[in-house]
């Protein structure tokens, strides 16, 4: 990048931050305020169709949805870029029916983990449930705050500790004030300038490339992988991560709780519309990557380098706005998510509801400085952590959904389960992804997702039998 660019972004970069934060903190202040506990973590569980929509699908926008399609697309063609967007949609609409049977199973209900807690009456169970939930929460406001900081350190040359910084600076300025009702708003206003972006940048890229004709041209990417390596190396594990993703994170538990009732199906499977148009023009940068014969330095950015490096300089501002609004819709999630977590601890839950709220902000800032101190440990990428709380979150899933169709399962079961999943499954899915070795890799993606499952029904109560 020549010394002008650099300077460019590098102004630019930082006015859109400073940008960005007023809007969404003003935002937040005018038109959102949460007057008690429940205003805070489920928003008066009185949420409409659209806002709800909007906030499930910026919500899901992570980094993997920003960078992987792109850089998947480019790689292994329309091939991998199906198999990482349609369990991206599925898994939303999957996950819609079990979220109405929770609510219309504990409509009073905040978290996933305190429904487990209930149900089995066991702290055991609520801990382990809290245990993951908190683990996800915190690995995944490291990737985001580490894919952020990446992009404005690459294109700025600014320290990237200062970026992870400021990012979550931002995020927790708007969203401490008024919690998930905070979120929300923010996950609107963020979602409909994603969408705008998409549709600017997909049509400046055809407009600066072969159109249509390269395109079509890179919808093979680049040609090296058959598909059953493609489904062996990617496909697979991804569709079993993907499928089994919201089950294990308490993000889509608290907008279970905080939509309206009615509109709860609705909004999930509109909130699964509105997020495929985003990895799926990420996509088409890829496809149109390959197709040009652009020159690729690192293919986790392909969608970054063809903007920096085909269109306008303002492009690349429209990117970083859409980038930036994906990474913190999910990092603002993931806050109000801790806080909803913390605010259903048996010590919490004696405390009035001020007091409440402290530790709710508390808890922000800890996660925050927790994701600061994993995106800084030298040589990590997002990668590594997609893969590890990629798989974390597919352990409970199958105790989740056996528990809401109603199976008996056994609370030392289903405790032995998850960790049995985390302990075995993780070890060798990560060992399998790092060297390389598909085998490894679908063993353990399936023995992360199977095991908890297996060993909560081989442990569940037998009913008795009558002879007569």
């Amino acid at each position: 990048m020549t010394e002008n660019k650099e300077e460019f972004y590098s102004v630019y970069s930082l006015s859109i931050l400073a940008v960005y934060a007023g809007v969404m903190f003003a935002s937040t202040k005018l038109f959102s305020t949460a007057a008690n506990s429940s205003d805070y973590h489920v928003a008066g569980r009185n949420l409409g169709l659209v806002q709800g929509a909007l906030s499930i699908a910026a919500t899901w926008i992570w980094a993997p949805a920003l960078f992987t399609s792109a850089e998947k697309a480019y790689t292994f063609g329309l091939t991998g870029l199906l198999w990482f967007l349609v369990p991206n949609i599925l898994c939303l609409l999957l996950f819609a029916p079990f979220a109405m049977r929770l609510r219309a199973t504990m409509p009073d209900g905040v978290t996933m983990a305190g429904y487990m807690t209930k149900r089995y009456r066991s702290i055991a169970v609520g801990r382990t449930y809290q245990f993951q939930f908190l683990s996800i929460a915190v690995l995944s406001t490291a990737v985001q705050l580490l894919a952020g900081a990446k992009i404005l350190n690459a294109l700025t040359g600014l320290p990237f500790w200062g970026f992870t910084v400021l990012l979550a600076a931002i995020a927790f300025t708007y969203a401490h004030g008024s919690g998930i009702k905070a979120s929300v708003l923010t996950d609107a206003i963020q979602m409909v300038v994603m969408l705008g972006c998409c549709v600017v940048l997909v049509y400046l890229a055809l407009s600066n490339t072969n159109g249509m004709a390269d395109l079509t041209a890179g919808l093979s990417g680049t040609g090296q992988y058959s598909a059953m390596e493609i489904f062996l190396a990617f496909g697979l594990p991804t569709a079993i991560g993907l499928l089994s993703a919201p089950f294990g994170d308490q993000c889509f538990w608290q907008r279970a709780f905080s939509i309206k009732a009615s509109a709860l199906g609705k909004s999930f499977a509109f909130g699964a519309v509105a997020f495929a148009i985003v990895p799926l023009s990420m996509g088409l940068l890829g496809f149109l990557a390959v197709g040009s014969g652009f020159q690729v330095v690192d293919t986790g950015m392909v969608n970054v380098e063809l903007v920096a490096g085909l269109l306008p300089s303002w492009a690349m501002v429209l990117l970083m706005v859409m980038l930036l609004s994906g990474l913190l819709s999910t990092v603002d999630s993931n806050l109000c998510a801790v806080a909803s977590l913390v605010s259903d601890w048996q010590v919490t839950s004696k405390l009035d509801n001020a007091d409440k709220l402290r530790v709710s902000k508390v808890a922000m800032v800890i996660l925050l400085i927790a994701g600061i101190l994993i995106a800084n440990i030298p040589g990590l990428t997002v990668t590594h952590l997609f893969l590890i709380y990629g798989t974390l979150r597919a352990t409970t899933m199958l105790p989740t959904v056996l528990t809401l169709s109603g199976k008996e399962l056994s609370a030392k079961g289903i405790c032995a389960g998850v960790m049995t999943s985390i302990v075995v499954g993780m070890p060798i899915f990560m060992c399998g992804t790092l060297t390389g070795n598909t085998t490894y890799t679908t063993i353990g993606c399936l023995s992360a997702l199977l095991l908890s499952g297996t060993v909560a029904l081989l442990t569940a109560p037998r009913k008795a039998v009558r002879h007569g």
